[in-house]
């Protein structure tokens, strides 16, 4: 029964998802379309600056457990030599 409840949500997920695309492919379409490029500019402009904003936060909130991780596996590996 969960699985179904599952695959339900899986699926409206993508729908809204594909819903979304339409949407948004539909709206650069009409502003070529009307050719209104100074705001086709502005909302790729913002677009651009969200996704390197997401993308850095991620990075950042990552990085710093990564490495530390990687460094106190690397100190209590089993038969790691030490450079002394």
């Amino acid at each position: 029964m969960s699985q179904r409840i599952r695959s339900n949500k899986a699926r409206r997920g993508r729908g809204f998802t594909y819903l979304w695309i339409l949407v948004l492919a539909v709206s650069i379409f009409l502003l070529i379309y009307f050719e209104q490029t100074s705001l086709l500019y502005i909302l790729a402009t913002l677009g651009v600056t969200i996704l390197l904003v997401v993308v850095a936060l991620a990075d950042l909130g990552g990085s710093e457990l990564s490495s530390e991780t990687l460094q106190r596996s690397d100190a209590h590996a089993p038969g790691a030599k030490s450079r002394t």
